[in-house]
């Protein structure tokens, strides 16, 4: 006969309890929908910090909001509410990308969104521990290093520390570098929570408002210099223009390698005519010449034509072929009028769906857009570190400025001035350029050295090693300006430290995250309740 038990649980849910089990759901996602609403509001803040919007403060209030809204929830719910900051936020600061097709920027927002959904995650428990004022802000640099690592090489364009190249703030990457400057950001941002928090403790309300008033004030306090080793350097920057904006310039590449020859052209009459001083070195920019110069005669001849004109190096921004079958490299060449092309850099991080294609075979046959890549760009190995008549210039191409250690390595290589070779063509008038132009100044600031920048149409300019703009082209037109520059040797205490503050403040972020999941767990084990005493069951006994 079988065993008939009463008073066990068995694990299955009755029709009156599912109901009452759904109405919970819809209770709790009632009251998350408001903390999501406001973390969207905090991205979309953060987003309007960075150029071309440049409101740096709104950082301070988006962090305090998106901390409000992850307080007191799940680890599951501060997934979703850390997602809808994140996607909000990319969306307002990347849109340009819409200008390869709307589907690439709704899909890079989602990416990236993902990591602040983790970080949401994680933040919930985070802030549960006596020392959370320290451990989010480093899981912020976490986060941010998670972006500028993967995937395809990261995406290291959302760093907080780019939205203040204009504020005394951003003085500091010149002791702690951009990554230390994240974290301090994200840290004033935590402060300001905390005086609002209202679980904190009056006393320690106070010391977090004395703290944060202390670093912004005192930020403003830190002196740069501008002054060089003694020794200045003269350097032309060429804009040529390019025939046609965002896709249409592509395929026009010696219409815009003429415009370059042109305007160098014109720049050696005025010499000649003493309206303009002789230059050190020319600087081309990046995509100056699509046909590599190596092979196509015409292309070879209108550099030397340049070249011989104004009688000084050339640092000539070319895509070159090989190494191999298919294969291509962005580089710059330094064409001397005497012994014509010598060294070269190849860039070191492509862009991964704009210069080559990750998945290639794969996803050419689904994606036919992507054809309009051409050919794969292989990156190149080693620094851009190039001696020129007795300066060391450190040559970055483009996108690859915003990586830490790409700027590392041409500093510690020995470059005394910093050179940027873009082409900003396709994302003109988006906001996309004067974001780059952002990261540039951010760069003066932490190396201390003097930035050129030239650009196929826009925006080249000189900036000082203190962050300031000497010069800023506008866009779509020629512009060439001849800049007489300071020549630097020594390095700033960012330089010197290179990437251990980031190691550091990313590695002190996973211990908290690692400690709050400790937390947790002691916490749940506190809580299970003892096992009840057995109790005998009420069966039929046979007699």
């Amino acid at each position: 006969m079988p065993r008939t038990l009463y008073g066990r649980a068995t694990g299955v849910r009755r029709c009156g309890e599912d109901k009452g089990y759904g109405v919970d759901r819809l209770k709790a996602l009632g009251r998350l929908l408001p903390r999501v609403a406001v973390a969207v509001i905090a991205g979309v803040l953060l987003g309007f910090a960075f150029e071309p919007h440049d409101h740096p403060w709104l950082t301070v209030i988006a962090v305090p909001l998106l901390l409000a809204a992850l307080n007191g929830i799940s680890m599951k719910a501060g997934f979703l509410v850390g997602a809808g900051f994140g996607i909000a936020y990319y969306a307002v600061l990347v849109p340009w990308l819409s200008i390869i097709g709307g589907d690439a920027a709704i899909a890079l927002a989602i990416l990236e969104g993902l990591f602040y959904a983790v970080f949401g995650l994680f933040a919930t428990q985070v802030l549960k521990l006596r020392l959370w004022m320290l451990w989010i802000p480093c899981l912020w640099v976490a986060t941010e290093f998670a972006t500028a690592s993967v995937p395809f090489g990261g995406f290291p364009w959302g760093r907080l520390a780019w939205a203040f190249s204009d504020d005394s703030l951003g003085k500091l990457a010149a002791y702690v570098g951009i990554p230390g400057l994240s974290f301090i950001v994200a840290l004033v941002g935590v402060l300001l929570y905390a005086v609002l928090r209202r679980e904190t403790a009056l006393r320690l309300r106070a010391v977090a408002l004395v703290a944060g008033l202390a670093i912004v004030f005192g930020s403003a306090l830190i002196p740069l210099s501008i002054a060089g080793d003694g020794k200045t350097v003269r350097a032309a920057m060429v804009q040529g223009n390019v025939p046609g904006k965002g896709l249409e310039f592509l395929g026009r590449a010696r219409t815009v390698t003429r415009n370059h020859l042109q305007a160098t052209l014109d720049l050696q009459k005025r010499v000649e005519a003493g309206t303009e001083l002789k230059p050190d070195v020319v600087i081309w920019p990046e995509n100056s010449t699509d046909i590599d110069p190596y092979k196509d005669a015409e292309t070879r001849a209108d550099i030397e034509t340049a070249v011989k004109a104004v009688g000084v190096p050339i640092l000539v921004g070319a895509v070159t072929e090989g190494p191999g079958e298919n294969e291509r490299q962005t580089t710059g060449i330094v064409w001397d009028p005497a012994t014509g092309p010598g060294q070269r850099y190849a860039k070191r991080h492509p862009v991964p769906f704009g210069e080559y294609i990750p998945f290639r075979d794969q996803l050419l046959p689904y994606i036919k857009r992507l054809e309009m890549i051409g050919a794969q760009t292989v990156p190149g190995v080693g620094p851009g570190v190039m001696p020129i008549r007795g300066v060391t210039y450190g040559d970055v191409i483009c996108f690859e400025l915003a990586y830490d250690n790409v700027i590392h390595d041409v500093v510690k290589g020995g470059a005394q001035v910093l050179i940027v070779q873009t082409n900003n063509a396709t994302y003109g008038g988006t906001g996309q350029p004067e974001q780059q132009f952002a990261i540039t100044r951010m760069r003066a600031i932490e190396t201390g050295r003097t930035v050129l920048i030239a650009s196929t149409s826009g925006i080249s300019g000189v900036i000082r090693p203190d962050g300031s703009v000497e010069h800023k082209s506008a866009q779509f037109v020629p512009d060439v300006y001849v800049a007489t520059v300071p020549v630097r040797d020594g390095q700033t205490l960012a330089m010197t430290l290179g990437g251990w503050p980031e190691w550091v403040l990313t590695g002190l972020g996973l211990l908290g995250l690692v400690l709050a999941l400790i937390e947790r767990r002691r916490g749940r084990t506190d809580k299970t309740p003892p096992p009840a005493a057995e109790t005998p069951s009420r069966e039929k006994v046979p007699v």
